[in-house]
């Protein structure tokens, strides 16, 4: 068992990983109270958590570039959602606490793909999975810190809802490029 290795590895996945980032910060974007954040935050920690180390542990592998053009599809969608886009064209707004769980789920199959990279001995294969997961949730803390704290100063200002769009539209298209990298790299392969 390399328990301390896997908190590591895990608190650096979350932290590093941009599309996951993207995600978490669209999905807190127009959420103001804590109780609020604390709820998502949890639907998404559920959902990667289950599917991480359920495809891990019963050995689904599942191909790491749709998975990651699917995450890259839930920027893009949390980002369509907070510029209130379903709303508009479809006069409904889908569940956002349904969705987040869903593309948590995503995310997870996400991170069990990299994890899978790893030879890891099945003797030791449930504690560190257990403990690449708590260190996805120090990284994912750490990183809703930073975003939050940003986010905080951000809001105070006159321009935040000023340039709110723009930003949801920027994160929209970062979405998409991950999304065409990821499709590019599963026809490559």
């Amino acid at each position: 068992m390399n328990l301390l290795p896997f908190i590591y590895l895990g608190a650096k996945h979350m932290v590093t990983g941009y599309d996951h980032l993207l995600f978490l910060a669209g999905v807190i974007f127009f959420l103001y109270k804590r109780k609020d954040i604390a709820l998502y935050v949890t639907l998404f920690a559920i959902g990667h958590s289950t599917t991480m180390l359920y495809g891990v542990y019963a050995g689904v592998n599942v191909n790491a570039y749709l998975i990651d053009a699917i995450i890259g599809l839930s920027v893009v969608y949390k980002a369509l959602d907070n510029l209130g886009a379903y709303q508009r064209w479809f006069g409904v707004q889908p569940n956002t606490k349904a969705a987040t769980l869903i593309f948590g789920l995503f995310h997870g199959f996400g991170l069990a793909a990299k994890l899978q990279e790893f030879e890891i001995a099945g003797d030791g294969l449930l504690p560190n999975l257990l403990a690449f997961n708590v260190g996805v949730e120090i990284g994912q803390l750490l990183a809703l810190s930073t975003i939050l704290i940003a986010m905080g100063y951000w809001r105070r200002t006159a321009g935040f809802f000023k340039h709110a769009y723009t930003a949801n539209v920027a994160m929209m298209s970062a979405g998409f490029t991950l999304v065409g990298y990821q499709l590019t790299g599963l026809f490559v392969s």
